[in-house]
């Protein structure tokens, strides 16, 4: 059974860190050595692995994806959503850290964010571990 872990967004577009809650599913399972697989239920979100040291990196990413993927750009999508769409798939559902001796390993300056692109929401990420 995987576990489960809530994020709770505040606006339309945020990356929020959500490493120290992975860490602490992951000291819980007691898991010393293997692999943790973070995955994102929601068509509208995503999750990356990206530096966490200096905010400006995920300002720059969520600029440039809005620069990408335009919110009203004449999509066929119904719901007025349809860049959140997009830009959760190219973000990815995903990620797969390497578990030792019971830590994520992680570079120096990378953490794991939930990427939220249709918020504000609560919402959740699955761990494997």
């Amino acid at each position: 059974m995987p576990m489960t872990i809530s994020v709770k967004t505040n606006s339309r577009i945020q990356m929020v860190d959500i490493t120290p809650s992975v860490q602490q599913e992951v000291s819980k399972s007691g898991v010393t050595e293997g692999l943790c697989v973070v995955y994102v239920p929601h068509t509208t979100a995503g999750v990356t692995i990206n530096e966490g040291a200096d905010p400006a990196v995920c300002q720059d990413i969520l600029q440039k994806l809005n620069e990408l993927v335009p919110a009203n750009a004449g999509y066929r999508h119904m719901e007025g959503n349809a860049d959140s769409h997009i830009k959760a798939s190219l973000m990815g559902s995903s990620v797969t850290v390497l578990v030792e001796k019971g830590r994520l390993v992680l570079g120096t300056w990378q953490k794991i964010f939930f990427c939220e692109f249709d918020g504000p929401r609560s919402r959740k990420a699955h761990l494997k571990v």
